[in-house]
């Protein structure tokens, strides 16, 4: 892959990945958001008068060649030298980067309640980024010298990109080049067996490595709206190669792909059918109890599951918890972008939509996700892909983004009515299979990891989700986004991350008494899960047991369910 495909590739990974449930947005409430913004600015015109002189005055020096704006080194967009040494094309962009920053500094000086300004911010900055320079094909220097370059083959294979697009993958730019990958020999690769399977799982057990394991097992719960195998990426960077390293035992689910015949699956049936898993993995390795680990959604089952088990004085199934990327307190995060989002509007048509048809797609979602985030999720790849005429990047986490997976409308129109019920802080909101979940009777050893720069799930208020479980909670912040901060193999050198108790009530407080570490949190992780999971044991000679025998190879059958 060449260095601009990875550079896009490796943006686009940290701006998207692991979609979230918890939030819709349809066309009304944009074209709403926009009318609100204009009677704004026209309500309040001497906010607007002060920036646009300002404007007026930057396109006076950028006339007289005088200007001395300059993109941010961080801005791709720009990074060409054309846009420099071109002096058309360098007032084009000082021209434009002076209009953005008038547009947005107007709209972040309007006096607007704080949704409706979180809602302005969010149609202004996809309208600036969409009004970008860098996308039109005729002022992008770079898209102009490849089209000479290569005798106007570039405009022939970004046309042919372009109408692939339109017919094969809803009119968004691709990615990924999907060719380059294939489940079961380049991703998930990792050699195992399932070991149980029901209507809504496969149970994935994977051979030992070592001589000998920790007999405990650690039973793995992905997020329901991905595939499972974002924990067994490419070897080298599988969470579940360097656990079998460890001497780890994990068993990971792998969660069915459900269609509009089961619309009816909701939480409890999801509990119910990890409940068995759970059981299954106790009677193949003779353990007492699991260690279990949840991330993003898979995490609000784990903790719905913990719930569950307590309710019935059945806690001692599970030994400890390790939560990755995951919120539960859902008034935690209210002033990002997504939560400009939601509101009881935009969660009554979610639930509708989703009724009438079955299942919510996880390709409408990532539509959704990637209007969040169109500079690095939309115009990145529009000019790559069509102006430039290259093919997409072959990045395998990319990969997974695009392989998603349905919700039953059952779940999720549960995950949307956690939204406002916030059951994991109030008691009795949340009933499954008769039983009423009370956070406040789940105790056990946790170790809860986030993520920096993640914007799906913001760093402060998973650190909530840490104080949910007690203060002696373990907090780990790792130095990227969302899922590439669990994705963090050793031998990153730009990898660090910080540790500590969850003590403080202020999660800023935390981060100023916390621990720093150089490297990988995997190997603090690993040396931890060894503690929790017994002395080590000759490695099982087989797979399964008589009572749970293998049933097929890893990465199972589910897997590959479209």
């Amino acid at each position: 892959m060449s260095k601009n495909a990875r550079d896009i590739a490796e943006n686009a990974s940290e701006n998207t990945l692991a979609l979230n449930p918890l939030v819709s947005m349809r066309v009304e409430d944009m074209f709403g958001a926009g009318t609100n913004l204009a009677r704004a600015m026209a309500s309040q015109p001497q906010a607007m008068m002060n920036q646009w002189m300002s404007l007026a005055n930057d396109m006076t020096k950028i006339m007289t060649q005088s200007s001395e704006i300059e993109p941010d080194r961080k801005d791709r967009r720009f990074a060409d030298a054309g846009w420099s040494k071109n002096p058309f094309s360098k007032g084009v962009m000082q021209g434009y980067l002076s209009w953005a920053d008038t547009v947005t500094k107007s709209v972040e000086e309007l006096d607007l309640p704080d949704k409706d300004a979180a809602r302005a911010r969010l149609i202004t900055s996809i309208f600036v980024d969409t009004m970008a320079p860098s996308n039109n094909f005729f002022v992008n220097p770079a898209a102009m010298k490849t089209f000479f370059e290569t005798g106007g083959q570039s405009a022939v294979s970004g046309l042919k990109n372009l109408i692939t697009d339109m017919t094969e993958n809803d009119g968004l730019p691709s990615s990924v080049d999907t060719s380059k990958f294939k489940v079961g020999e380049n991703l998930a690769v990792t050699p195992g067996n399932v070991v149980f399977r029901n209507e809504v799982i496969e149970l994935i057990h994977y051979t030992a490595t070592t001589d000998k394991v920790h007999p405990r097992p650690l039973l793995v719960v992905p997020p329901q709206i991905n595939k499972y195998y974002s924990i067994d990426m490419a070897p080298g960077k599988s969470m579940i190669e360097f656990l079998l390293s460890q001497g780890i035992q994990p068993y990971c689910i792998s969660w069915r792909n459900p269609t509009k015949e089961m619309r009816d699956w909701d939480m409890t049936t999801y509990i119910e059918a990890l409940d068995e898993a759970c059981d299954a993995a106790l009677e193949i390795t003779g353990s007492d109890s699991v260690n279990i680990m949840g991330s993003c959604s898979g995490g609000i089952t784990l903790s719905t599951y913990a719930g569950w088990l307590a309710a019935q004085d059945k806690s001692e199934k599970i030994n400890s918890v390790i939560l990755a990327v995951c919120v539960l307190d859902t008034m935690a995060s209210t002033d990002n972008d997504m939560a400009a989002l939601v509101t009881p509007e935009t969660v009554k048509a979610a639930k509708l939509a989703s009724s009438s048809r079955g299942v919510l797609d996880g390709q409408d979602m990532a539509k959704m996700f990637a209007w969040m985030r169109p500079n690095d999720l939309i115009w990145n790849y529009w000019v790559n892909n069509y102006l430039l005429g290259n093919a997409p990047p072959a990045f395998d986490v990319l990969y997974w983004n695009a392989d998603t997976t349905r919700l039953p409308a059952g779940l999720h129109g549960d995950f949307l009515d956690m939204i406002y019920t916030n059951p994991f802080l109030n008691p009795g909101e949340m009933v499954i299979g008769g039983h009423e979940i009370d956070m406040t009777k789940v105790n056990y050893d946790t170790y809860v990891i986030a993520g920096t720069t993640d914007h799906i799930t913001p760093w402060k208020a998973v650190y909530e989700t840490a104080r949910l479980y007690g203060d002696d909670t373990q907090f780990i912040l790792s130095n990227s986004g969302h899922l590439q901060s669990l994705l963090n193999p050793p031998g990153n050198p730009k990898a660090w991350f910080m540790k500590g108790p969850a003590k403080q009530a202020d999660p800023e407080e935390w981060a100023e008494k916390a621990d720093k570490h150089e490297g990988s949190w995997w190997l603090d992780w690993g040396e931890m899960l060894k503690k929790k999971s017994g002395k080590a044991v000759a490695a099982p000679k087989k797979p399964g047991s008589k009572k749970n025998p293998p049933l097929g190879p890893a990465p199972g059958t589910y897997v590959f369910e479209p």
